[in-house]
């Protein structure tokens, strides 16, 4: 999905207040009700997992366009308002610690559509990998503080979450579809939104990182004294100026934060999965234990010793916003915005909500769009 604009997202304290937040409950089971009765419950898991509608959609609930609510609170409405066996879809986790029940709740609800215990125990693997992924293979100095997991009765689902930047106390969105996951650890997503790119981002998940994920997997199964040595070589104090064989003239001018090795790695951990020998990338990264430290250190010794390079591009293609109408920052996609707006609009027109909130949303969602010069 191409970039379109940025828009700046700022983390803001405090909480939607209780009068506004029941009319977004009433707005968006509203429109849920419409989507699934006309085109089914998971046109409601694309409709959600494509940044253009969920943030129209948002904005429709009554969020502005650059607030932080726009994610955690219209999520939080969402799953209030879904009604699990009417509409054949169901939300689970949330914010804060709301996003550790996840699995819990999804074992719960499950229950709600007989789904055999293979299915659950699948939803809550894709759940703790979504999560895994975001905030260990992508390491772009977001941390996931919301998590939302949402399943269909057709066995389908999708995973909203968000990370925060402590430094700049910007958010940055992850997109899951299940439909376009053909593998956890090669470009899952369907969307990853942000503010905008940084420079050397680690992104273990990206096609060009298929060699280092070989290499790491090869170093995790060789015995841990070999890696506790090329760690060891990389981190030594005499040996830090050989780094610089592997920076280029011009980039030795600069500072490189993406070759700076974890001070300390669980070398049990290394023991425990040296025991286990895992077979691939994924099976590697699923572990329990395996963490950013330990990604990024056998990410750096397979590009350092072995010359085998991972991707270090921010791997955000698409920004929270949809560009301007003199082309500034970037033209609008226009395209894509309407098919958005025109069916949330529709589902306004549609749905069972009094005619005051269909006109406060459809002036929302009005505002929302951009004027387009002629």
């Amino acid at each position: 999905m191409p970039k379109t604009g940025v828009a700046s997202l700022p983390l803001h304290p405090g909480k939607a207040p209780r009068w506004l937040f029941q009319r977004m409950v009433a707005l968006s089971r509203g429109i849920a009700e419409v989507l699934v009765y006309e085109y089914g419950a998971e046109e409601l898991l694309r409709r959600l997992s494509d940044p253009f509608w969920f943030q129209a959609f948002s904005c429709v609930l009554g969020y502005d366009w650059h607030s932080s609510g726009t994610t955690t609170v219209t999520c939080g409405a969402l799953k209030e308002a879904l009604n699990p066996q009417e509409l054949g879809i169901t939300l689970c986790g949330g914010k804060g610690n709301a996003s550790r029940n996840t699995l819990a709740e999804i074992e719960k609800s499950s229950e709600n559509y007989n789904l055999s215990t293979s299915v659950v125990e699948r939803f809550q693997y894709c759940s703790r990998m979504a999560a895994k992924v975001d905030n260990t293979a992508i390491q772009d100095g977001h941390t996931l503080y919301h998590h939302v997991f949402l399943f269909s009765e057709n066995k389908n689902w999708a995973v909203i979450q968000q990370g925060m930047n402590t430094e700049t106390k910007y958010a940055r969105r992850y997109h899951w579809l299940s439909e376009d996951v053909e593998c956890f650890v090669c470009e899952p997503h369907n969307a990853i939104v942000g503010d905008d790119r940084h420079e050397n981002i680690l992104d273990m998940t990206a096609r060009q990182s298929i060699s280092t994920q070989n290499v790491s997997v090869d170093l995790a199964n060789d015995h841990p004294s070999h890696l506790q040595e090329d760690w060891a070589t990389l981190t030594r104090h005499d040996h830090q100026r050989t780094l610089d064989n592997w920076v280029s003239p011009d980039l030795k001018k600069q500072s490189v934060p993406h070759l700076a090795m974890p001070r300390t790695i669980n070398w049990q951990k290394m023991k425990e999965i040296y025991d286990v020998h895992p077979t691939n990338y994924e099976e590697l990264l699923a572990m329990k234990g395996v963490g950013p430290n330990t990604v990024r250190a056998l990410a750096l010794i397979s590009d350092l010793i072995y010359n085998e390079k991972p991707s270090w591009e921010d791997p955000v293609r698409f920004s929270f916003t949809v560009g301007g109408k003199d082309g500034v920052p970037y033209p609008v996609n226009r395209k894509a915005m309407d098919e958005s707006t025109e069916m949330i609009r529709t589902a306004i027109e549609d749905a069972k909500i009094g005619e005051k909130e269909k006109i406060q949303a459809l002036r929302r969602l009005k505002d929302f769009l951009p004027q387009y010069s002629v």
